[in-house]
């Protein structure tokens, strides 16, 4: 079972900046494509940024210019760097995973999630 485990969320100003850090730990042998994606307060959970193990990344229209999102493969971790944060940016940060368990046939593949940092941006 393959486990996330976020940090780095916390209360900022608007026009401020965090950055958040997600784990991957446990069984798994690769990992296809990372992500972040939150949730705000009555509203449906949304894409923020994707990043495959390549490097292609796919930014929402919302936080292009301000978010920038990283990857070490190496230690199978994703980094969300977030700048001038806004109020709307204010939800639970929830990172992904996506990727292969083990090669040995039948394949099987994970789709992990973490279990949420709070982001809390004040006007």
């Amino acid at each position: 079972q393959v486990q996330l485990v976020e940090s780095g969320g916390g209360l900022v100003q608007a026009g401020g900046s965090l950055r958040l850090s997600c784990a991957a730990s446990g069984r798994l042998f690769s990992i296809n494509a990372m992500g972040w994606y939150r949730q705000a307060p009555g509203k449906l959970r949304e894409l923020v940024v994707t990043i495959t193990s390549g490097g292609t990344t796919n930014y929402a229209d919302s936080v292009k210019d301000r978010f920038t999102i990283s990857r070490d493969n190496a230690k199978n971790t994703v980094y969300l760097q977030m700048n001038s944060l806004k109020f709307d940016d204010t939800a639970v940060y929830y990172c992904n995973a996506r990727g292969l368990v083990d090669r040995v046939p039948p394949l099987k593949y994970f789709d992990a999630w973490g279990q949420g940092t709070l982001v809390t941006v004040s006007s």
